[in-house]
C-alpha cells in the first residue's frame, strides 16, 4: 500500500470517529468544522462546504466561521459567495485580517490589482506579522512584473514563519532555481516528511518538481509531478472523455458552412475582438504579452464567456433558426463584457485557450473578428500542463491518458474549423516558430490584424501590466528556446502522450508545413 493509500486510509478513519460523534452532539461546531476539514482533505470538498456553512448558522456571529466558509468558496471557484462570506465577516469585525486577506484574493481574480494591494497593505498595517497577507503581496508584486518585490515579501513571509508552504512556493514560481537553492530544497524536503493538509503538499510537490527541472534532476522532476497529480484527483471529478467528445459531435454537426452564412445577416460588424486559442501551455500568455506591448491592442487575460454563450445554444437543441435569433444577444453581451476592458482600442485580445472549441461559433457573432490558433509540439505542450499546478483546468491535466485524449479532440475540434474559417479569419503560428523568428511572425500577425508594425511589440518582456497566469515569470523574459524540445528530458516517461506524434501530418505540427511555415495564413 502506497504512502497516499495510507494517508486516505487513516483519514476515513477519523471520518467514522468524527461522524458517530457528531452524531451524539449534531450541534458541536467544534466537531463538526473538524469533520468538514477531514472531508476537505479527501477531496469532497463540497460536503465539506455545506458543514462550514452549517457552522456559520449555529454560530453567526464568528468572523472565523464566515472566513472559512468564504475561503472554501473561494477555493472551489464560487467567487460570489465568497466574496458575500467576507464582506459579512468585515461587517462584524472590519478589522479582521483573513477577511480583509479573502477580500484582497478575490478582487486580484477580478482583475483589480490596484484593489486588491490596496487592501492586503492594509491588512498588513493592522497585522505586519500575517504571513497569508504577506504571501498575497508577494503574488500580486509578480502579477505585475515586480519579481525582485515579490521574493522580499516571500522572504518576510518565511520570517515569520519559516514554514510557510505559500512563501516556499511563490519563491520557485517566479524564477529559475538553482544549486544555489538547495536550503530551499531541504526545507520542502522535510515539510513533505510531515502530515501536511492536502492543498499544502500538493503545492510543495509542483515546486519541487520544478526545482528539480530547473537544475536538471529529471527523473527526480517527474516524480514530483506524478505524486502531485495523484494527490490532485482528489480534488477533481473523474475526467469523462466521453463528455468532451459528445460536445465536440454537437460543435462540428451545430456549427458549419451552411450555419454560418445562415448567421451572416444578424453577425455582428466588430473587428475589435480578437482570440488566441490553443492548447493551454501553447504560449497564448507569450503571445497575448507580445500583442498588449502594441499601443493599438489591448489584452483582456481570458475571459469565461463562450462556455456559457454555448450552454445557451445547447438550450435550443442548436437549431439554426434559433442560434441567428440568439447571435445579437451573444454579440452585444460580449462586447459589453470587455467594453470596459480595452476601452479605445482598435484590437482587444481575448486569450482563454479553451476557445479553441468555439472558433466556429465566434466566426459565426464576429466574423471581422481575428482569430490567432498558436500551436505547439503536442507533447511539450501535455508535459508542460501536467507540470504545473492547475486546480481547475480539468481533471484531463492530472493523467497522461487524460491528456492525450484531450489533444486528440482539441485536433478534432481544430481540423474543423480550419476546413470553415476563412484565411481573413483564422491566423496559425506554432510556438516554435515564434521563438526562432519572432519579428517576422509578429509582423505578419499585426498585418492579419490591420496594424501597422511597432518595435515595442519585441520589447514585450518590460510592457507593465498585470498578469496572473501560470507564465506570468516567462512572459517577461527575453525570447529563448529553452522551453522547445523539453519533453526530450522525460522521453522514458511520455508513455500515452508518444502516440501524439505518430498521427496523420496533416495534424501534427511534428514535421507538418505549419512547423515549417508556421507564420503564414492558410492560402
Amino acid at each position: 500500500m502506497s504512502a497516499l493509500d495510507i494517508k486516505a486510509q487513516e483519514l476515513r478513519g477519523q471520518l467514522q470517529s468524527l461522524g458517530r460523534a457528531l452524531e451524539l452532539a449534531p450541534q458541536d461546531v467544534t466537531l463538526m468544522r473538524r469533520f468538514a476539514e477531514v472531508l476537505r482533505e479527501l477531496g469532497a470538498r463540497r460536503e465539506a462546504l455545506a458543514l462550514y456553512a452549517r457552522a456559520v448558522e449555529l454560530d453567526p456571529g464568528s468572523a472565523e466561521r464566515l472566513c472559512e466558509l468564504g475561503a472554501l468558496h473561494a477555493e472551489l471557484r464560487h467567487h460570489e459567495e465568497a466574496a458575500a462570506a467576507y464582506a459579512a465577516a468585515l461587517a462584524l469585525r472590519p478589522d479582521h485580517v483573513a477577511a480583509q486577506v479573502g477580500k484582497a484574493a478575490l478582487l486580484r481574480l477580478r482583475g483589480l490589482p490596484r484593489e486588491a494591494e490596496i487592501v492586503c497593505r492594509a491588512a498588513l498595517a493592522a497585522a505586519p506579522h500575517d504571513v497569508d497577507a504577506w504571501t498575497l503581496l508577494g503574488e500580486l508584486c509578480a502579477d505585475g512584473g515586480r519579481f525582485g518585490e515579490a521574493e522580499d515579501c516571500f522572504g518576510q513571509a518565511l520570517r515569520v514563519q519559516p514554514e510557510s508552504c505559500g512563501a516556499l512556493i511563490g519563491i520557485a514560481t517566479h524564477r529559475k532555481m538553482t544549486a544555489a537553492d538547495a536550503g530551499w530544497r531541504r526545507r520542502v524536503e522535510a515539510l513533505l516528511a510531515r502530515a501536511l493538509p492536502l492543498r499544502h503538499e500538493i503545492g510543495l510537490r509542483y515546486a519541487l518538481g520544478k526545482y528539480c527541472d530547473d537544475v536538471g534532476e529529471y527523473g527526480a522532476a517527474f516524480a514530483q509531478y506524478a505524486a502531485a497529480n495523484e494527490l490532485g484527483k482528489r480534488h477533481t471529478p473523474a475526467y469523462d472523455g466521453a463528455k468532451l467528445s459528445r460536445r465536440v459531435d454537437a460543435l462540428i454537426a451545430g456549427v458549419d458552412a451552411a450555419a454560418i452564412a445562415r448567421a451572416r445577416a444578424q453577425a455582428s460588424p466588430s473587428e475589435q475582438p480578437v482570440f488566441v486559442v490553443g492548447m493551454p501551455r501553447s504560449g497564448t500568455s507569450l503571445l497575448e504579452q507580445i500583442l498588449a506591448s502594441h499601443p493599438d491592442i489591448v489584452g483582456v487575460g481570458e475571459q469565461a464567456f463562450w462556455d456559457a454563450a454555448f450552454i445557451r445554444l445547447q438550450k435550443c437543441g442548436l437549431d439554426r433558426e434559433a442560434i441567428a435569433q440568439l447571435l445579437p444577444g451573444i454579440a452585444a453581451d460580449y462586447l459589453a463584457l470587455i467594453g470596459p476592458l480595452g476601452a479605445e482600442a482598435r484590437r482587444v485580445v481575448d486569450k482563454m485557450p479553451a476557445n479553441f472549441l468555439y472558433a466556429g461559433l465566434i466566426h459565426s457573432v464576429f466574423p471581422r473578428a481575428r482569430i490567432i490558433h498558436l500551436q505547439r509540439h503536442p507533447i511539450d505542450t501535455c508535459l508542460s500542463i501536467y507540470f504545473q499546478n492547475f486546480a481547475h483546468v480539468g481533471a484531463y491535466a492530472k493523467d497522461l491518458g487524460s491528456l492525450a485524449h484531450y489533444y486528440r479532440e482539441y485536433r478534432r475540434i481544430t481540423d474543423h474549423w480550419r476546413g470553415l474559417l476563412p484565411t481573413t479569419a483564422l491566423f496559425e503560428l506554432s510556438y516554435e516558430a515564434l521563438i526562432a523568428d519572432t519579428e517576422g511572425c509578429i509582423r505578419r500577425l499585426l498585418d492579419f490584424l490591420g496594424l501597422a508594425w511597432d518595435p515595442r511589440c519585441l520589447e514585450f518582456h518590460a510592457t507593465e501590466r498585470t498578469v496572473i497566469t501560470a507564465s506570468k515569470w516567462q512572459v517577461r523574459q527575453k525570447i529563448h528556446g529553452s522551453s522547445a524540445g523539453r519533453w526530450r528530458h522525460y522521453e522514458s516517461f511520455v508513455g500515452p502522450l508518444r502516440g501524439l506524434l505518430q498521427e496523420p501530418v496533416a495534424t501534427t505540427l511534428a514535421g507538418s508545413e505549419l512547423a515549417s511555415h508556421p507564420s503564414s495564413p492558410r492560402s
